[in-house]
């Protein structure tokens, strides 16, 4: 390994006074004495000259915040997932309930608009897209103001919690 020499103009001086051998505070326009906390990991460097490890830094300090164990790994679970339902009605013609689908549903195709209506006008009923609950209720209130009947429900396989009634929710 080689050394490392750093030129003159990248050199910083040492000041007298933020030496912690000299009774002054490393961190100046901070208020330090007895009884007084800092709320923060502080950093102090040694003049070189005084002790051992000269021109090396100390280990930070940090305090624990309340209420919080820095310990414990959390764990976050992932938001409760909601489908939502298109249904099938007698007022709308197919080719509106596209042009809505397009319009209200993010990434969603012709192809993907055009099945989804042809399911609801079979079957009653047609699951557009499985998503957070926040999503999903922004989707059928869109659904909604366009004049389809659109609902929201639990799905099978959500996120953390397990929820949903019937022989596909699982």
């Amino acid at each position: 390994m080689g050394v490392l020499v750093l030129p003159l103009s990248l050199r910083v001086p040492l000041q007298r006074g933020l030496c912690r051998f000299s009774g002054a505070s490393t961190t100046p326009f901070r208020i330090s004495g007895p009884g007084v906390k800092r709320p923060y990991a502080s950093v102090r460097t040694c003049c070189a000259g005084g002790g051992s490890g000269g021109g090396v830094l100390d280990r930070p300090t940090t305090i624990g915040l309340p209420g919080i164990d820095l310990g414990k790994a959390t764990t976050r679970q992932r938001p409760r997932f909601y489908r939502v339902m298109l249904h099938n009605d007698d007022f709308n013609r197919r080719e509106y309930v596209v042009k809505v689908l397009l319009k209200v549903l993010d990434n969603f195709t012709m192809e993907d608009a055009i099945n989804c209506m042809q399911e609801a006008h079979t079957n009653g009923v047609a699951c557009l897209v499985s998503c957070p609950q926040e999503d999903a209720e922004k989707y059928c209130e869109g659904l909604r103001v366009n004049g389809l009947i659109s609902t929201i429900e639990p799905a099978g396989n959500s996120g953390g919690n397990s929820g949903g009634d019937g022989p596909d929710a699982s």
